[in-house]
Order: structure tokens, then C-alpha cells, then sequence
């Protein structure tokens, strides 16, 4: 059985659609439209990504089209109206592209997507060529993951690992990602180190932990959940 997904190279997807530093307005906007995409690298050489152009970067030109912002204006939008009268994906793009490389974790990519506000990221090698895109759904993938293959990893490498003893006495059950654990163990504290763990399992939502046993602490053996 495969394993999960952890990194961006697992996920991205190879096949971009770019564009050279060249490339017109026009031609941007049609290859935008062709291929159904919002935002595309901007590459030169033999593929080093230098920017990223994308609608909100053409915008501008419809914007300001007829209209003659004030002093105040200009200063405050000095890139979109800069972006206004560019014409090629040079004049247009943002840069330094924001990038990840294939190695990065899931985890790390989203990060970056939420921090820096984007829905897709090039993804390049150390020396900064392109190697693919990952987008926000390609993130999303590791959810279409089954709820037997998240059961028998949460049983491999946390029940197994964490109560050796108990493992055959600890159920694990998955429904739509949300993983459930039941039974009896001889320490709570446990507890939440095991439900920490599930979580990590990629294509978990949500974890239940429905676990009793004994308290190790100075108080003496009680119930706990």
C-alpha cells in the first residue's frame, strides 16, 4: 500500500504552462484564457523562474484605462499604476517570485500560501529552474485518502508504537477522515500524546479519542477520558 503523500513533489503537478519574460499583454491574456489558468511563471534561459504574472497583475491596465488617479492615489498604487503601462510579462509580473522547493512539506507549502496570500506555487530546484506548480487542490489531494488506508496507519504507527500491550484491546475507527479510538489503557497521559499523533496521520480531519484508563499522577489511579 502506498504511503501518504508529505511532500510537494508527491502532489504538484509537472506540466506547467509559462511564459517568457517577452511575452506581450495579449499573448499573456490568451494563453491565461487557453489553458484555463490564473497565473502563470514567468521563466528566463532554460527555465529559471523570475516572477509570477497573474490576473490581478494585468488588472491594473482595465483599471486605470480611463481614469487619472490623484497624487495621492499614485503614491499609494505606484506598482498598479506602474503595471498599467506594462506590456511585457517583465513589466507585469511580481518579483521575486514566491517559490518552494520539491522537498518542502505539505504542511510548509500551505504556509506559505496563507501567509504570502497565493493560490498557487512554482516549484523549483535549488538553483531556482522550474520543476512544477503546486496549487491549493493539490494540497487538498492527501483528504481523497481512504478512511481504511488512514485506519491502518493510525494502527501501524500510533496504537502500535504508543500502547504495545493494548494494541489488540484499542479500537480504531475512520469515518470521512474523522478517526475514533476506543478502549482501555493503563495511563491517560497518553492521551493526548495519541490524538497529537493521529493528527499528523495526513488525511485526518478530526480525531475522537474515546479512551479510559488510570491516572499516573500523585493522586492515584482514577477513570479519565
Amino acid at each position: 500500500m502506498p504511503e501518504t503523500p508529505h511532500i510537494v513533489s508527491d502532489v504538484m503537478t509537472q506540466t506547467v504552462v509559462a511564459v517568457g519574460r517577452d511575452a506581450l499583454f495579449k499573448e499573456i491574456v490568451r494563453t491565461m484564457e487557453q489553458w484555463k489558468v490564473s497565473a502563470m511563471p514567468v521563466l528566463e534561459g532554460e527555465g529559471r523562474v523570475i516572477g509570477v504574472v497573474s490576473e490581478a497583475d494585468l488588472l491594473p491596465k482595465e483599471e486605470f484605462r480611463d481614469s487619472d488617479p490623484n497624487l495621492f492615489e499614485q503614491r499609494r498604487r505606484l506598482s498598479d499604476i506602474a503595471k498599467a503601462g506594462g506590456v511585457t510579462a517583465e513589466d507585469l509580473m511580481s518579483t521575486p517570485a514566491v517559490t518552494v522547493h520539491p522537498d518542502a512539506t505539505l504542511a510548509q507549502a500551505a504556509r506559505i500560501m496563507a501567509v504570502r496570500h497565493v493560490k498557487r506555487l512554482p516549484v523549483v530546484d535549488q538553483v531556482g529552474m522550474l520543476q512544477g506548480i503546486v496549487s491549493r487542490a493539490d494540497l487538498l489531494k492527501i483528504f481523497l485518502r481512504s478512511d481504511e488506508d488512514i485506519e491502518e496507519e493510525v494502527r501501524r504507527t500510533v496504537v502500535s508504537y504508543l500502547f504495545p500491550a493494548f494494541s489488540h484491546a484499542i479500537h480504531v475507527n475512520v469515518h470521512e477522515g474523522v478517526v475514533t479510538l476506543r478502549g482501555h489503557i493503563r495511563d491517560t497521559s497518553l492521551i493526548s500524546v495519541a490524538v497529537r499523533l493521529v493528527r499528523g496521520v495526513e488525511g485526518v480531519v478530526d480525531v475522537e479519542p474515546q479512551l479510559t484508563g488510570q491516572s499516573a499522577g500523585p493522586g492515584g489511579p482514577e477513570d479519565g477520558q
